[in-house]
């Protein structure tokens, strides 16, 4: 196979990376700690909220984990990432807009960089 259509080998590491951050936001979305709970409230998300992002956010660790289903991982993980861009950013909360912005483009990445070299 040309060079050019083989898999990049940083993939993996950085798919494991981002499915180890996405367990520990899906932990901090489980347990909702005050902090968190009352970002959800400001945002005007109803008070279930933080369970569906932690089901999404582990949902997504996992496929990203699975090396055959990473690049659904990537999109889903990518999709989680720019709700919360759009959140912060209709709210004006600029505070909150870098790590999800930058894990976006990680997650963004890791797609790209799993679907290359499939045929």
């Amino acid at each position: 196979m040309p060079l050019f259509l083989q898999r990049p080998r940083w993939v993996p590491v950085l798919a494991w990376l981002l499915a180890g951050f996405f367990v520990f936001g899906a932990v901090g979305n489980l347990l909702a700690p005050p902090d968190i709970a009352a970002s959800y409230r400001r945002w005007g998300y109803p008070d279930w909220f933080h369970f569906v992002t932690a089901i999404l956010e582990l949902a997504a660790a996992g496929l990203l984990a699975w090396r055959r289903a990473r690049p659904v991982g990537a999109g889903l993980a990518a999709s989680v990432m720019g709700a919360a861009v759009l959140t912060v950013l209709l709210h004006r909360d600029l505070g909150h807009l870098p790590p999800p912005l930058v894990v976006l483009a990680l997650a963004a990445l890791v797609g790209w960089g799993a679907l290359r070299g499939r045929t």
